[in-house]
């Protein structure tokens, strides 16, 4: 991962207008919110090619399979990423991942925008997952 990699990804954020909450240049990570998006937490990791957004969407409260079949059906309908589970945490996330070579402030702008339009579209159906309901 160059420095010039990380002074980008770091400027596009600050373009797009979420805030900067933690910034860890040896990691070359940041964590942004953006409460107008619904985005709390959300990483933003510049992994040597790759670049990696995740947020933390909710806590699996049990291995319920028509649950993981809606998640599936989300999937389709999201512009950008996908919830996935992390089986060590037994959480679900959205992620999506961007090449860093060629990365423009529009792709990163549409992850960002993907992720906060997902949660607003799906706010209920999320909410009840986490509770368990």
């Amino acid at each position: 991962m160059s420095e010039t990699h990380f002074d980008k990804v770091r400027a596009y954020l600050e373009e797009i207008d979420v805030t900067i909450v933690r910034e860890d240049a040896p990691a070359t990570l940041f964590v942004v919110d953006d409460e107008s998006r619904g985005i709390n937490n959300l990483i933003v990791d510049c992994e040597e090619e790759v670049l990696v957004i995740e947020q933390v969407i909710f806590e699996i409260r049990a291995d319920d399979g028509a649950v993981f079949k809606r998640l599936l059906e989300m999937n389709r309908e999201l512009v950008h990423g996908a919830f996935v589970l992390d089986t060590d945490t037994g959480r679900v996330l959205f992620r999506d991942t961007l090449q860093l070579e060629n990365l423009d402030l529009n792709e990163l702008e549409g992850s960002v925008n993907a992720l906060g339009l997902g949660l607003a579209t799906f706010a209920d159906e999320l909410i009840a997952f986490a509770k368990g309901t």
